[in-house]
């Protein structure tokens, strides 16, 4: 046992020996004593992994202020688009408005009789047997039930059933229980208008009591044919079939509306037009 002991001490002083050889040589090549050097060997991984840290930190700082940056950025671009879509709208609704400016003075420069009474389109309300407008100008600026609604353009719109102060509900030309004497501009051939009230003809007028010797063609213009109501000459629709009604001795005409309901804006209240 003692014998085992002293091989140990001398193993530990043979290391030793030559930790401290290797020591002063370390020190002697690198002007370090040799605490500073053993200090240095613990210190010099623990640098490199603050370093290694550190600059991991710092590009994480970067990415965090780039993100916030871009963030920042693409919010600017979503305002300036947003604001350029304004202007587009604007642009838009302008040159609708200088449309139907020019159409409606072309329109009372044609009927110096009429009186019309400008509104806009603030709610819808539609099914397969009615069809109706409400506008935002009602007995306040003379509007009454009984008058007829039309375009710029001189299409008919329908006919305000219903008054308030300031506010007017039409029925379209859509609605089935809208009866309007028209006549084919072309022939002059007259029978009764109003709205489609089957599936195949949702959405269409159809023109009825037609002379049974009754040349239609397509494309042909169906206009009012003038009562107390609707001027002379308002225009209702287009031809696009025709055909016998279930007589056999009338025939009758599919048309597609002049107007269209559906991205209808503005429309003009004839108060007043010389009856003749």
């Amino acid at each position: 046992m003692k014998y085992f002991f002293s091989n140990k001490v001398r193993i530990a002083l043979i290391v030793a020996a030559i930790l401290a050889a290797a020591l002063a040589i370390a020190s002697s090549l690198t002007s370090l004593t040799p605490g500073e050097f053993i200090v240095q060997g613990i210190l010099t991984p623990m640098r490199a992994t603050v370093s290694s840290a550190a600059s991991q930190i710092a590009q994480f700082y970067d990415y965090i202020y780039r993100y916030e940056e871009l963030a920042a950025e693409n919010e600017e671009l979503k305002a300036q688009i947003a604001e350029m879509e304004d202007d587009v709208r604007d642009l838009s609704d302008l040159e609708r408005e200088n449309e139907r400016l020019r159409a409606l003075l072309e329109l009372v420069e044609d009927n110096d009789d009429y009186t019309l009474v400008d509104c806009y389109v603030i709610t819808r309300s539609s099914n397969d047997w009615t069809s109706t407008v409400t506008v935002n100008k009602g007995t306040s600026s003379g509007i009454e039930a009984g008058m007829c609604a039309i375009t710029a353009n001189g299409e008919v719109v329908g006919l305000v059933t219903e008054t308030g102060s300031n506010y007017s509900i039409i029925k379209t030309v859509l609605d089935s229980s809208l009866e309007i004497s028209a006549t084919i501009a072309s022939s002059g051939y007259s029978g009764i208008v109003q709205g489609g009230y089957t599936t195949e003809t949702a959405g269409k007028l159809r023109m009825d009591y037609l002379p049974s010797s009754a040349v239609i063609r397509n494309n042909d213009q169906v206009v009012t044919s003038g009562t107390t109501v609707y001027p002379r000459n308002l225009i209702l629709g287009y031809i696009i079939d025709a055909g016998f009604d279930d007589t056999g001795v009338a025939k009758y005409a599919i048309l597609e509306p002049a107007v269209d309901l559906e991205s209808l804006e503005q429309v003009f209240i004839l108060t007043g037009f010389d009856e003749d």
